[in-house]
């Protein structure tokens, strides 16, 4: 399976959005800065998101970004296809052609891969992450982590920011 980076972002980030958009919209420097991801990228995925109809943007002070459906309802490899990231362990991206215009030796074999990957993330849900203790933990901590670099930062740079 070839999950780069643009995949695990968009599961690390929905997720992320999930656990703090239960009581308010989040915005994605929030997010950018708890996940250590680059705020244009999480705009170029969350433009995708948006497409697929996951997530939803409010306008307006306190806007950001909510879920557009409820967390259980969104499964993990909706997520990956969303941002267009292929679940495919073929040399060939499932077009049957990885030698010389013909499936391969081992082509069956990596389809069926690629299809229990698939499968598998079906499986998972945002909703089912969220209940997992390890996954409350670690958000409460990132956030706990943010909230301390801002009161570090002198009151001058949080005015300008």
């Amino acid at each position: 399976m070839r999950l780069t980076t643009k995949g695990r972002y968009a599961v690390t980030a929905m997720l992320d959005l999930a656990f703090h958009s239960q009581t308010k919209p989040v915005t994605l420097t929030d997010i950018a800065t708890r996940q250590i991801i680059s705020l244009s990228y999480l705009e170029q995925l969350f433009a995708r998101l948006r497409k697929a109809g996951m997530v939803k943007g409010v306008r307006g002070p306190g806007g950001g970004y909510t879920l557009s459906r409820p967390a259980k309802d969104i499964n993990i490899a909706e997520i990956i296809e969303a941002v267009d990231e292929p679940v495919d362990s073929t040399k060939c991206g499932g077009k049957s052609n990885c030698h010389n215009d013909q499936p391969c030796l081992t082509h069956d074999l990596w389809m069926g891969l690629s299809e229990q990957i698939r499968s598998y993330l079906k499986q998972i849900s945002l909703g089912q992450l969220l209940e997992r203790d390890l996954v409350s933990e670690v958000a409460i901590r990132q956030g706990q982590e943010i909230e301390q670099v801002i009161d570090f930062q002198p009151m001058q740079e949080r005015k300008s920011a």
